[in-house]
């Protein structure tokens, strides 16, 4: 049953421990999330200017990659990345492994952690080395409009990627099966009908296995679209918050905000490789003179990987912000589309508890990494809408 919730009760039902618990969590994580930006600038930017030259020197010296630029590019890649985690390592393990354990929030031993671990950044690897080959190939041969086709190849395969991340990708580090309880598949089915939403099915994905914090999401495109529903998710919430929880999801769907999301992705990778474009232009021909596209040399691979990172760093806040509105407006949706508001609001109260979610964070912290709206401001809305009725829902107030 949903716990009876006092008509006019929009505070998020936490104790002064708690609260104190997962404020001082939200500092910890926010101070882990800006010293990793940190190395990550600080180490590109090294590599870029005193690094790059030495490297692509040495490589140049090794019988079998002196005349393949496509080998020595890789070379080249392995050995910059490797050394960044290398570097990177010790904060990775203590806000991944060591600060989830303190707050109880890890079930992971640090063997299956180091594993996750090594999988996920050898996958990220191997896929950034795909990319950059394909990038590089671009510039040597497409010349000055390379950013142009690799704005159009960026869009290919993030689609591509959207499709395959549920049946290929998330298998590798989850173990995901389908849900066979009819008391919830039927109730989700009901909810999505009439909405022209079509999902492949409703699977459980077993978070469990690392963690006690519950989610829930709608993944794939296409023929690949499915709900997933974390096992700490199905454990610990009733029904009707879970129906609350997946109406959300399909107001994603409903007003569009998957699409919006790709096709600005379309213009930002734009934006973003045309400045890449400018910037090697500069620092390989600085007396303005034209760039040899064709002989681009290897050694600019570390700049080109700085720049990137600086602009999606700066382009992130911007996006957080785009994603946070859409978020409200999910939320509006899925109060009109369950009529469940008592279920909206025990659901994120539970939520917040078992996330040890600080429901009013830091403002710099929901400017930089929140891409949803805090608890505390989720949980409020209901009031809001509740005196204006659900008509705003489209405005994202």
């Amino acid at each position: 049953m949903v716990e009876d919730i006092a008509a006019n009760d929009y505070t998020v039902d936490m104790t002064e421990a708690e609260l104190a618990e997962a404020k001082r969590y939200g500092r910890l994580d926010l101070a882990c999330g800006l010293a990793d930006r940190a190395i990550d600038v600080a180490y590109l930017a090294a590599a870029a200017f005193l690094l790059a030259g030495p490297l692509d020197a040495w490589l140049k010296g090794c019988p079998l990659l002196a005349g393949n630029w496509s080998l020595r590019l890789a070379a080249f890649f392995l050995v910059i990345m490797t050394i960044h985690l290398l570097l990177s390592f010790p904060l990775s393990f203590y806000s991944g492994h060591v600060l989830e354990h303190q707050f109880q929030l890890s079930t992971q031993t640090f063997r299956r952690w180091l594993w996750q671990y090594l999988k996920r950044n050898l996958l990220a690897m191997a896929f950034m080395l795909v990319l950059l080959e394909g990038l590089y190939w671009l510039i040597w041969i497409a010349g000055g409009a390379w950013w142009l086709l690799a704005a159009a190849l960026f869009f290919v395969v993030t689609i591509l990627l959207g499709q395959l991340w549920p049946v290929l990708i998330l298998p590798l580090f989850y173990r995901i099966e389908k849900l066979d309880v009819p008391a919830i598949t039927d109730r989700l089915a009901r909810l999505a009908q009439g909405t022209g939403m079509s999902i492949e099915g409703v699977y459980r994905l077993d978070l469990s296995e690392e963690t006690v914090k519950a989610n829930a999401m709608l993944a794939g495109l296409g023929r690949t679209r499915r709900v997933l529903l974390g096992d700490t998710l199905l454990a610990g919430f009733s029904p009707e918050e879970i129906e609350v929880i997946f109406a959300h999801e399909i107001g994603h769907h409903v007003l569009h905000h998957i699409r919006s999301l790709i096709v600005t992705g379309l213009v930002y990778s734009a934006a973003g490789f045309w400045l890449c474009d400018r910037l090697l232009a500069w620092w390989v021909a600085p007396s303005g003179g034209p760039i040899d596209y064709a002989r681009l040399p290897i050694a600019t691979l570390p700049l080109l990987l700085l720049m990137m990172t600086v602009f999606a760093l700066l382009l992130q806040p911007l996006q957080n912000a785009m994603s946070r509105r859409f978020e409200r407006q999910a939320d509006r949706y899925a109060l009109e589309r369950a009529g469940q508001k008592d279920a909206y609001l025990s659901a994120f109260r539970k939520l917040a508890r078992l996330n040890k979610d600080d429901p009013s964070p830091h403002w710099l912290d929901v400017f930089l990494f929140h891409s949803h709206p805090p608890v505390a401001e989720r949980l409020a809305m209901v009031e809001k809408v509740g005196k204006s009725g659900l008509l705003a829902i489209g405005r994202g107030q």
